[in-house]
């Protein structure tokens, strides 16, 4: 759909960003009857498409392949970095690159819990209210895996594991050998005939499930919903105190204001609090900003990579994501992470992608003719770790006032950040990284970083919601506590990070915000009847 078109019609809801909130929340609406209007600012991409994820590439390149066009800049106090994030930009957002883990938190991710304190005191919205929307999650987006021993909360609607490899099962049987308690991941994708396994890359089909799969295309297929992709929202218009009356968006270098009764923020936890921070007719702080908050207390996850030897005899699980376990979910008291398979070998492709990476955040990078070192630490490190595998242990991040985003100046496609790593991340890391140790092995396992790697894939946080307005932005059904008529369903609403991928909470909340929005418009229309 083009803008002019959009013009003439009467939208009960227009979502910005159709990532897997946006897509998710869409969908909910559609079926519940309302009409829906995504505002896209990527591609619309071709569905035959199976690229997966790359750094590097000029603008209009990566805008094409549906990657954020643009690096990020982050400020850690001491230096500025340039980089590209792994960050999406079209329909389906970042999760049509992603690998497909939806992994359900534990309630102290958002409860307050006897003997485990919590970040924030607790969630406004607690684990039991959310988790009929974690089940409607896992069942539309088809999450398989098998059961977690250690999971308090068993998942009533994950969908059959699929049966391990020999190399899966010699891992898992090791693992428990050594008193661990791994499970087959959840992960979302059907594993249709002939399935080639997309994992971190967009699948040609409707089998990994993610925003565009699951979310934006049955909405459009309801014939409720409509799309405008390559559109750039630049401002909420707020003609009215507390109300949101019109968004003003640019399109093949036309400006345009696009009308609804609801607007739902969906544009991740970097690109929401752009837009509300650059939308200032009202207030000079931006949309929705009386506490000062829009945009701060921003969270990543931070991860520890290590290589896992097989056992002797045994082959590596190689391109597999299969393995997870919670046995460091929580570490003396301390609160960590998730630990999953990364689905890919030592090899050097792998090991100077992390050493890339490393080197592209740190003060070194302006020397780009170094980079070209980094092949002999990458090709010593092949033969030392022959067939190992690589697993990760997340950790969770907890939210800092000062870790925020902030526009820049000279462009604004250009998302930039403040953040340190907190003291307590470093402390935390030295006794997860020896539990691991102990569980799987000194003689077994590598560590492969020495610093916390900050996971800048996994925004979060920058639109928390609360209880009192001075201390956040979205009140507790992530309603702007300024405005009458604004929801946010991505990720930015979340309060802590908690210690797993947040994919399926992002959906979980966007299919709860897209049920009070409709339940709101519900109750109107009745009332209006009854007059």
């Amino acid at each position: 759909m083009k803008p002019k078109q959009a013009l003439s019609q009467a939208w009960d809801v227009i979502i910005i960003g159709a990532g897997m909130g946006g897509g998710l929340a869409g969908r909910r609406l559609t079926e519940r009857g309302l009409s829906v209007l995504f505002l896209e600012k990527g591609v619309a991409g071709y569905r035959n498409e199976r690229q997966s994820y790359s750094d590097g590439g000029d603008p209009l390149a990566r805008r094409l392949r549906g990657y954020w066009p643009k690096p990020v800049e982050a400020h850690d106090g001491s230096k500025v970095s340039h980089y590209f994030a792994p960050l999406g930009s079209g329909v389906g957002g970042s999760s049509v690159f992603y690998a497909a883990a939806l992994e359900r938190p534990e309630p102290h991710d958002l409860d307050a819990m006897p003997g485990l304190d919590h970040p924030t005191g607790g969630w406004p919205v607690g684990f039991q209210s959310f988790l009929p929307y974690f089940d409607q999650a896992e069942d539309i987006l088809y999450v398989r895996g098998g059961v977690d021993p250690l999971s308090s909360v068993p998942s009533v609607k994950l969908h059959p594991a699929p049966e391990f490899t020999p190399e899966e099962q010699a891992m898992i049987e090791d693992f428990c050998s050594r008193g661990m308690h791994p499970y087959y991941s959840h992960i979302a994708r059907k594993a249709l005939e002939g399935c080639t396994n997309c994992l971190a890359g967009k699948c040609p089909r409707a089998c990994k499930m993610d925003g565009r799969s699951a979310g934006v295309e049955p909405a459009l297929a309801s014939g409720h919903a409509a799309l405008i992709t390559e559109c750039d929202v630049e401002e909420f218009c707020e003609d009215q105190p507390g109300q949101i009356t019109s968004v003003r968006v640019r399109h093949e270098g036309e400006s345009y204001m696009l009308r609804a009764r609801t607007y739902v923020l969906a544009a991740g936890s970097f690109g929401s609090p752009t837009l509300l921070l650059r939308s200032t007719g009202r207030d000079a702080a931006g949309c929705a900003n009386s506490s000062d908050w829009v945009g701060r207390g921003l969270m990543f996850h931070i991860d520890n990579f290590f290589a896992v030897w097989p056992r002797r005899g045994a082959k590596p699980i190689g391109n597999s994501r299969a393995v997870s376990t919670r046995d460091f979910y929580v570490v003396n008291g301390e609160r960590n992470g998730l630990v999953q398979s990364m689905g890919y070998e030592a090899n050097y492709g792998t090991i100077l992608r992390f050493l890339l990476m490393q080197y592209e955040r740190s003060r070194f990078a302006k020397y780009k003719k170094l980079r070209r070192l980094l092949n002999f630490p990458a090709l010593l490190a092949e033969k030392l770790f022959g067939n190992a595998d690589v697993f990760v242990a997340q950790m969770e991040d907890f939210p800092v006032r000062e870790n925020r985003v902030i526009l820049n100046a000279k462009d604004p496609e250009v998302f930039t950040f403040e953040y340190k790593v907190a003291r307590d991340v470093f402390t935390r890391q030295v006794g997860l990284r020896r539990a691991i140790r102990r569980a799987v092995g000194w003689w077994r396992m590598m560590f492969l970083s020495i610093k916390p790697i900050v996971n800048v894939g996994h925004p979060l946080g920058t639109l928390r919601f609360g209880n009192d307005p001075a201390t956040s932005v979205l009140d507790p059904d992530c309603k702007a506590h300024d405005l009458q008529n604004l929801y946010v369903a991505d990720g930015s609403f979340m309060p802590t990070s908690m210690g797993v991928n947040p994919s399926l909470t992002i959906a979980a909340n966007a299919l709860r915000v897209a049920d009070i929005i409709a339940d709101r418009a519900e109750q109107a229309k009745h009332k209006t009847e009854a007059t």
